[in-house]
């Protein structure tokens, strides 16, 4: 008999971190099981069947797993976008602010080609401000985004309407109300 868990049931919850108050969602307990990590990447691509994708950029550091995955199943390129200083070539970077200060992102200036389907991938949607750095520096590559995607949505924090008013097309696999 086939399971009746849900991508949401694999992720784990863990109270007070890394600060108190903070509700972590934790999907490397999804990762960890392969029905769970399975079901996600499969869950991740549904809405892109038929569409023209030709990279997949992963925002650090879980979007590599699912970028990755998503990209060997695709067979197309992964692109990982990094925070300051960990990509070795020549990079472009974008700043953003989070909530406690502020942070760079980089990628490669040869990393996408003008005109490429991007389909930016990470495990959570919170702010939207590492989402929103990313798909800046993309479109200053010449990228055209298809869609963003994540497992996780926190539509209380925002990151969503963000994503939307910079004309994003957002999926998210299930949502975590109050966090």
């Amino acid at each position: 008999m086939p399971s009746s868990k849900t991508v949401r049931d694999y992720i784990r919850t863990i109270v007070d971190f890394p600060h108190e108050g903070i509700m972590f969602r934790d999907v490397t307990t999804l990762f960890a099981d392969p029905r769970g990590f399975r079901m996600a990447i499969d869950q991740m691509l549904h809405p892109y069947a038929g569409e023209r994708i030709d990279k997949v950029v992963g925002l650090e550091a879980r979007g590599f797993i699912l970028g990755g995955a998503i990209a060997h199943q695709l067979s197309v390129g992964f692109v990982p976008i990094r925070k300051k200083g960990k990509l070795p070539g020549t990079t472009i970077s974008q700043d953003y602010t989070l909530e406690y200060g502020e942070a760079i992102v980089e990628i490669h200036d040869d990393a996408i080609q003008p005109g490429e389907k991007i389909l930016v991938v990470d495990d959570l949607l919170a702010t939207g401000g590492t989402a929103a750095a990313g798909i800046k520096l993309i479109e200053r590559l010449g990228g055209e985004i298809v869609s963003c995607a994540f497992i996780i949505d926190l539509p209380d924090l925002g990151g969503r309407k963000v994503l939307e008013a910079m004309g994003m097309d957002v999926h998210a696999l299930c949502a975590f109300d109050g966090d």
